[in-house]
Formats: structure tokens, C-alpha cells, sequence
């Protein structure tokens, strides 16, 4: 009887998950294709068709195991622009894929924090074997929020494109080189 119940329970997890990735991945969608959100250029957007992204995949969410960093200095974060935005590593996240372990650090951005609603907000840029191939080779981008533990579930579903992938005129953050995974990510955003 329990293996039933956890049966039925992963599997609900699983469709409430994937409603909940295709639910966001229509408003990324939406976004884009506004022309009071978009970062696209009047012209850019009258060709765009929306963003291609992979099937849902539930290999994809992965529990991970948080090591906060403590009194970590501020660094300027890298980016393919002019401004150079304040941030500081906020921690170490371990996990496995494919019974792989992997790591990968996660970041804050210290003026963003400061803003109402942002106040748990981690960053999280990676680059995998995909980045160059399938997606855009400067890394996808992860939003996700400071746990009350130490697990936190990470949904490469939810995984995205900065928008130096389909314009120009932003800084957007170069992914550190700690932070490649060497293996595939088929979740999220592709070309």
C-alpha cells in the first residue's frame, strides 16, 4: 500500500510540475512576444515566432543540497556589456544527474535583493554541453529562492535564455567557468 501511495504521489508531483513549467514557459512566451515587455527591437519582434524550448523532462528536477558560503566580498559579476552589476557567492549547490554528482555555485545581486519580493533571490547562471550547440553558448539562467533548509529544488525546465541570446543593447552576466556541468541539460530554453 505505501508503494502505491508513493507511486501516485511522485506521479502527481510530476503533472502538477509540468503544468506548473509549461504554465511558465507560456508567460516567458507572452513576454517576449509583447511589445510592452519585449527586449526585442520593433523589428527583431516582427520576426520572432517565440521562444523553442525542449520537452518536459522530470530527469530535470533535481533536489540539491545548499552550502551557504559565509561573509563572502562583493565582486563586480562580468557581463557582455558595460555595466558590471554588484554580486556576492552565496553558495555551493550539489546534486546529481544521471547518477553524476555535480556543482554548481549560486549567486545574489545585491542591489536586486534590496527590491520588495526579491529579498530571497538566487542567481543562477550554468553552461553544458548543450551551450553553442542547442542553446546559446554564454549559459542559461536559473531564478530560484533561498530555502528554509538546506534542500532546494532546482527545475532545469525552468531554465532560460539571458537577453544577449536575441539582441543587443543589454549586460548580461557571463556564466563563471566553476559553473559548467559536463553533460547535457535537455531541459528549458533552446535555440
Amino acid at each position: 500500500m505505501l508503494i502505491l501511495f508513493l507511486l501516485f504521489t511522485n506521479l502527481t508531483f510530476s503533472q502538477n510540475n509540468e503544468k506548473e513549467v509549461l504554465e511558465y514557459q507560456k508567460e516567458l512566451n507572452e513576454s517576449y512576444l509583447n511589445p510592452e515587455t519585449t527586449p526585442l527591437k520593433e523589428e527583431e519582434l516582427s520576426d520572432f515566432k517565440g521562444l523553442n524550448f525542449y520537452s518536459y523532462n522530470e530527469k530535470f528536477v533535481v533536489k540539491a543540497t545548499l552550502e551557504r558560503l559565509e561573509n563572502q566580498p562583493i565582486f563586480k559579476m562580468p557581463t557582455s556589456g558595460k555595466n558590471q552589476p554588484d554580486y556576492k557567492r552565496y553558495g555551493i549547490l550539489h546534486f546529481t544527474i544521471n547518477n553524476q554528482k555535480f556543482q554548481l555555485e549560486v549567486y545574489q545581486n545585491i542591489d536586486l535583493i534590496k527590491m520588495k519580493g526579491y529579498k530571497k533571490h538566487l542567481f543562477l547562471p550554468f553552461i553544458d554541453e548543450t551551450s553553442g550547440n542547442e542553446t546559446y553558448g554564454a549559459g542559461r539562467y536559473l531564478d530560484i529562492e533561498i530555502p528554509d533548509g538546506k534542500e532546494i529544488l532546482l527545475d532545469f525546465n525552468k531554465a532560460y535564455h539571458p537577453y544577449c541570446a536575441y539582441t543587443i543593447g543589454y549586460s548580461c552576466p557571463i556564466t563563471p567557468d566553476v559553473n559548467f556541468l559536463k553533460t547535457e541539460i535537455l531541459a528549458g530554453v533552446k535555440f
